[in-house]
């Protein structure tokens, strides 16, 4: 009878594990190398233990925009179901509409649709919302700063630069007084990667112009020709680095963490790895400012950031939806801006204590990101970047002239922007 006993606990116990473990629902998100997939962990780790039924698993891949669409095209082009949630940059959700590849929220949302999207910076809910529908969800924000070695600007009694012209001769001041053959003066996203549209777009917009006016493009000005020209004039000084058109969006980072950069055009996820990084030769010399821009002008940024898209073949939407709603909450704001750097989508979190502590800059940050400016918003997006991208990589690298770019990107964009 004991033995009896024992073998039928056993049985129901197993039993009992088969139909928990039966249960359990597995959810696969992608994330981008640079969207610091390591806080993913942690943040999802934190949702496991409140959710056990859940069991999250995270696929890191591409080290740019652009590697990890080319592969997302690929699984979703296919409808494969591998992945329920996928992070997504800020331009992609009007393409990922057009294709169908992201399950629409608003039926989940349901009543709650007006109060949630209602606690977003404006521009992330016109970022995703799409036809009138809620494509995906902010998980954080970003715009592109202009860091500055703070300490290198004191010892020159040098003040912030507000212009182009001012930040080429500080940097010529500097990198003359220092003698070091390592020392570069500044560093933009020049590879033919998803960043290089901005290192073209800071400088026009800077000047007052766009890309496009009123629906059509708008490159038949003299301001279009600036951003070349503003290069081209500091390929001349010395300021810009020798293999500028090689740079991706990280290599920024790794340089002026190593010493090697005094300013640099980058997202905000760089101070955080500047200042906390245990090989960073920088702690506690850098500066974070708005952009420079040119005389007479204003200065302007790039909206960035990723967003939460549920994947329309997922067989898991409704636990899926339910963890993106909590990766897109003002908590998880919180602890990525602690861990991270990154900034936050809600602007009541720029004031939490805590995360003024770990960032002290974002006190300025805010006014920087509300007033970012959307890259082009098409679902030919692709293609308008990669006409914007390539033929600014080509001048950098010296392999044409501003004519022959300016007009490679007009006759490409022209069937686009009629």
């Amino acid at each position: 009878m004991k033995t009896w006993k024992i073998l039928l606990t056993a049985a129901l116990g197993t039993a009992f594990a088969a139909t928990a473990w039966a249960q359990q629902t597995t959810l696969r998100i992608f994330t981008g190398g640079q969207q610091r997939p390591d806080v993913m962990r942690k943040i999802a780790d934190e949702y496991q233990k409140r959710n056990p039924n859940v069991k999250i698993e995270i696929e890191v891949g591409g080290a740019t925009s652009e590697a990890q669409q080319q592969y997302l095209s690929t699984v979703l082009s296919s409808k494969d179901s591998v992945l329920d949630v996928v992070l997504i940059d800020v331009i992609r959700p009007a393409q990922w509409a057009a294709q169908g590849w992201a399950e629409p929220l608003d039926g989940y949302l349901g009543a709650d649709r007006q109060k949630v999207m209602g606690q977003y910076l404006k521009a992330y809910v016109d970022a995703n919302t799409v036809g009138g529908k809620i494509i995906s969800l902010p998980y954080f924000a970003d715009a592109q700063f202009m860091y500055y070695r703070k300490d290198l600007l004191e010892k020159y009694k040098r003040p912030v630069p507000r212009t182009w012209d001012e930040m080429m001769e500080t940097a010529r001041v500097i990198m003359e007084g220092e003698k070091n053959p390592n020392l570069q003066g500044f560093s933009t996203a020049g590879a033919p990667i998803e960043g290089t549209v901005c290192t073209y777009l800071v400088p026009l917009w800077g000047m007052g112009s766009d890309l496009t006016r009123g629906g059509k493009l708008n490159l038949d000005t003299p301001q279009a020709r600036q951003p070349f020209q503003l290069y081209g004039r500091m390929k001349q000084a010395g300021v810009l680095p020798r293999n500028i058109a090689e740079i991706p969006t990280d290599r920024i980072r790794i340089d002026m963490q190593a010493g090697n950069l005094i300013f640099a055009q980058s997202w905000g996820y760089v101070w955080n790895r500047l200042e906390n990084d245990a090989d960073s030769k920088v702690k506690g010399k850098i500066g974070v400012a708005r952009l420079p821009h040119d005389q007479g002008g204003q200065s302007a940024t790039c909206i960035g950031g990723w967003q939460l898209a549920v994947s329309a073949f997922s067989k898991n939407k409704q636990e899926a939806v339910k963890f993106v709603r909590y990766l897109s909450s003002p908590e998880v704001s919180e602890m990525q801006a602690v861990m991270a750097s990154h900034l936050p989508v809600f602007p009541s979190v720029y004031k939490d204590p805590d995360v003024l502590k770990a960032n002290p800059w974002f006190a300025e940050a805010l006014p920087v990101v509300e007033s970012a400016r959307s890259r082009p918003v098409s679902h030919q997006y692709p293609q308008v970047s990669d006409a914007i991208r390539s033929n600014m990589n080509a001048y950098l690298a010296g392999t044409k002239t501003t004519d022959t770019a300016l007009a490679d990107m007009k006759s490409r964009l022209q069937p686009i922007f009629r």
